[in-house]
């Protein structure tokens, strides 16, 4: 589920028989609940823009969920064999490192 740019992870809580979800890959905590898909759908919309609302509000902007800069640490070896490999394609480890990253997650 998505809105504006930003994405809602989903769960069901069968004990309580609802649907639930927050506003994922941000670090402020939005959550929305309802009973219905359609339901959920206006919560998530309603509570992405009180946390708008709330932003500016209180003099903040709002989290983005990404940045585009990613960062994390590997093993020296695997990063001696990405660097090679990118360097042999005739790339930046970075312009490799994103289109493996691509590949991956399509």
């Amino acid at each position: 589920m998505t809105y504006n740019g930003y994405s809602a992870r989903i769960e069901y809580d069968d004990e309580d028989q609802i649907l639930f979800g927050r506003i994922a890959a941000i670090q402020d905590v939005v959550g929305f609940h309802a009973d219905s898909v359609e339901d959920l759908r206006a919560a998530f919309h309603e509570a992405f823009d009180d946390y708008v609302q709330t932003c500016a509000a209180v003099g903040k902007e709002p989290q983005k969920p990404f940045s585009g800069k990613v960062m994390f640490r590997v093993a020296p070896e695997v990063h001696r064999r990405a660097a090679i490999r990118a360097e042999m394609e005739g790339k930046s480890l970075n312009q490799w490192a994103e289109e493996v990253l691509d590949r991956a997650s399509a």
